[in-house]
């Protein structure tokens, strides 16, 4: 499969997305998976609810002492289960339109360069690499929606990008960072 998976980087016709589907997921399924208990959920929970919650009033919550979730917290990071901890913003309030997603189809042999590039533009806020029709998806922010039209079409111009399809938010109808209950059911 990593054979395959090369071989389509230079030729994406050599294998089909059913091949590079199974590799991905075997991938996926050989990665290290971290268990947690119920206190680092309760942790992370909290941490996902409030960023900035101290220690002691994760510690009041979880019966434990300042000390106690301080080397737990410490340990997820380590663990890399928390990378970051970040302000959700508002864009609207900020001025900005709802999210752009938009899909790219790619010249896989031109992906490394072109990845560095989407990268680079501000407005991207989000880049994925997907299994589909097409390959590539950025959630993108803009202004209005005529900068979101120069900005596509600049997109299209973009050596490497082959095809692209938009779609505009018209609502947000959900969004949460919450755990899904099912994972630590499964782990309990």
């Amino acid at each position: 499969m990593a054979k395959c998976f090369k071989q389509t980087q230079k030729n994406p016709k050599n294998c089909s997305v059913t091949k590079l589907f199974i590799y991905f997921c075997f991938v996926l399924l050989i990665m290290p998976v971290v268990s947690l208990d119920k206190i680092d959920h309760k942790i992370l929970q909290k941490l996902l609810e409030d960023g900035r919650a101290s220690f002691s009033s994760i510690a009041k919550e979880a019966k434990l002492t300042d000390v106690a979730i301080k080397k737990r917290i410490e340990s997820l990071i380590k663990k890399g289960v928390i990378s970051s901890v970040s302000a959700n913003l508002n864009y609207k309030v900020l001025g900005y339109e709802n999210p752009v997603f938009v899909q790219m189809r790619t010249d896989m042999s031109k992906h490394k360069d072109l990845v560095k590039k989407l990268n680079s533009f501000d407005y991207i806020l989000e880049l994925y690499q997907v299994l589909g029709e097409y390959n590539l998806m950025a959630k993108i922010i803009v202004p209005d929606l005529d900068s979101a039209e120069r900005f596509i079409n600049d997109l299209g111009s973009v050596d490497g990008i082959s095809d692209i399809k938009t779609q505009l938010v018209l609502s947000e109808l959900k969004k949460t960072s919450a755990l899904p209950a099912q994972s630590l059911q499964k782990k309990l």
